[in-house]
């Protein structure tokens, strides 16, 4: 996993594009649950999630190591996809965007603004995903992964800047979509040595991720949310599950 140095460097790398952003102590939180509840706004950064953290990290990487590459293709619904394009046009660089249908209407006109050519294809993500590789295959583009260290790096600091400033901190929730967020987190405490419990926030109607660390293996599972888009995970990435099975406290479902 990558170490507190390389999570250091990735937060100077981003620094001119996503400041450290705010967490607060919400007391009517606090009052419903009788605990001390702080809530990390990522809502605050350029995209409003924590995606882009990841996507500057990476497209980064990749200019600096193929700088034979003129594009990037990648399958989202929505938040990676933001912080592909943003990365991609400050690096100049072309970027398409693969959606399922009945993708969030404000989420593909954002990823339009940013810049991106929008595709529509497939009725679910993993669709998407295919499609995103034949495109990458045709049109001479490097397909974005999904998963990757180097994209958890980049999200690692978020986790990074809400460790740091709540060294007590006793117990973090963190939801489970393809897993970049809580291997993030699993990341970041294990290189500060905090002592935090980190759980997994699983979706109902996107099980995998829970059947899959309840079944010590890899379990595919159909998606039927319609609001939580950005957790509807069909099938893990093993990388992802790997890191969560040896780091996770314990996942809770969410209706």
């Amino acid at each position: 996993m990558p170490s507190l140095e390389e999570i250091r460097a990735a937060a100077r790398l981003i620094a001119p594009v996503v400041a450290p952003t705010p967490q607060y102590a919400w007391p009517l939180l606090a009052k419903r649950l009788g605990i001390e509840v702080w809530v990390k706004h990522e809502n605050h950064t350029p995209t409003g999630a924590f995606k882009i953290r990841g996507g500057l990290v990476f497209i980064d990487w990749l200019t600096r190591t193929h700088p034979e590459v003129k594009g990037v293709v990648a399958a989202t619904r929505g938040n990676h996809g933001q912080s592909v394009t943003l990365a991609a046009r400050r690096a100049g660089l072309e970027s398409v965007i693969v959606v399922p249908h009945g993708n969030s209407k404000e989420k593909n006109a954002a990823m339009q603004a940013f810049g991106a050519e929008l595709i529509v294809h497939g009725e679910d993500f993993q669709e998407s995903v295919e499609e995103a590789g034949r495109i990458a295959q045709a049109r001479g583009l490097f397909a974005m992964p999904s998963f990757d260290l180097r994209l958890v790096t980049g999200v690692a600091t978020y986790s990074l800047e809400f460790l740091s400033a709540l060294p007590d901190l006793q117990t973090v929730y963190v939801p489970i979509g393809l897993g970049s967020g809580i291997c993030g987190m699993l990341t970041a405490k294990a290189a500060l040595g905090h002592k935090v419990d980190a759980v997994g926030v699983v979706a109902e109607a996107a099980p995998a991720y829970a059947l899959s660390l309840a079944q010590g293996k890899l379990v595919s599972h159909p998606t039927t949310t319609l609001i939580g888009d950005g957790m509807a995970c069909r099938t893990p990435a093993p990388e992802a599950l790997a890191i969560i099975a040896e780091g996770i406290a314990r996942t809770v479902l969410v209706s």
